[in-house]
């Protein structure tokens, strides 16, 4: 099965699977992506306006797949937008031009957030694969690979933090099964999602998880709830707002206030350029 969408445009595989929103998509040496998302196994590729999806139905990409890319959004008007005034943030938007925001699962973004905090991208990846691996049910095989689901929370909550050894999540282990029993307790991750949805504060009412900081708190409130105007900010973005805003590296409130004055209810996708341009600019240097 494979579904070919046409006229595709600010579309990258790797803009969008290398700038530190998900974790779970392998590049291939054809440069397409295959990962597990939404509960299937697809490969993802792109050329020229052509968006090619295989283990895909006409039915699947209307139904999952052009939410989860997001194709509903017009990223060449919304990078007009951010850029018009603002020098840094063209040169970060054309060096990203074709990333999108997924539109991922709620729960994964809590687990993949929780394990990425005070961690590399590489070493997120692998814990992420050693947690499915460990506690996930089989997926099956997909081109010569074999994939596993994330653990349920009911799956997660059912463990002890020393179930999770053989990951290497250190101190993130027992947030992980903590965090499972806080969303089983309230009706599982969709009856939370809702309640966020509807929350005045969002921010804080992730926080009341555990392990839940003000920067994993904003990346699954941006990758997990679709808010926009979420601004996460961790080591990457205090030396981006330092060496191209001129902002003191320590000064998060100072951050948070320019995101929320120049990028408004687009500071996620904001952020995601600049956290994609400055790791560029640091690997060149």
């Amino acid at each position: 099965m494979q579904y070919i969408a046409e006229n595709i445009s600010d579309f990258n595989t790797d803009h969008i699977f290398d700038c530190g929103q998900c974790f779970r998509w392998q590049r291939q040496e054809d440069a397409s992506y295959i990962g597990p998302a939404m509960g299937r196994i697809v490969r993802v590729s792109y050329e020229d306006g052509r968006l090619t999806i295989d283990n895909c139905t006409e039915e699947d990409f209307r139904t999952i797949w052009y939410d989860y890319f997001d194709l509903g959004r017009d990223y060449g008007q919304l990078k007009r937008g951010l850029s018009q005034h603002d020098k840094v943030m063209q040169a970060a938007a054309d060096y990203g031009s074709g990333i999108r925001i997924l539109r991922q699962d709620f729960w994964e973004t809590v687990v993949s957030f929780i394990i990425s905090q005070n961690n590399n991208i590489p070493r997120i990846k692998g814990c992420i694969e050693a947690v499915c691996k460990q506690c996930g049910e089989p997926l099956g095989a997909y081109a010569g690979h074999e994939f596993f689901a994330l653990p349920t929370p009911e799956k997660m909550a059912s463990l002890e933090s020393e179930d999770l050894a053989p990951c290497r999540l250190g101190y993130r282990a027992p947030y992980l099964v903590r965090t499972a029993r806080q969303m089983i307790e309230r009706g599982g991750p969709e009856a939370v999602k809702k309640e966020l949805k509807k929350a005045e504060d969002p921010l804080a009412a992730l926080q009341e998880f555990c392990g839940v900081g003000p920067k994993v708190a904003a990346c699954i409130s941006l990758f997990g709830l679709g808010r926009m105007d979420a601004f996460p900010i961790d080591v990457w973005m205090r030396r981006v707002m330092n060496r191209l805003y001129g902002i003191d590296e320590k000064d998060v409130k100072g951050m948070k206030a320019y995101a929320a004055e120049h990028f408004g209810a687009n500071g996620g996708i904001a952020q995601q350029y600049l956290f994609y341009y400055i790791r560029a600019l640091e690997r060149e240097e």
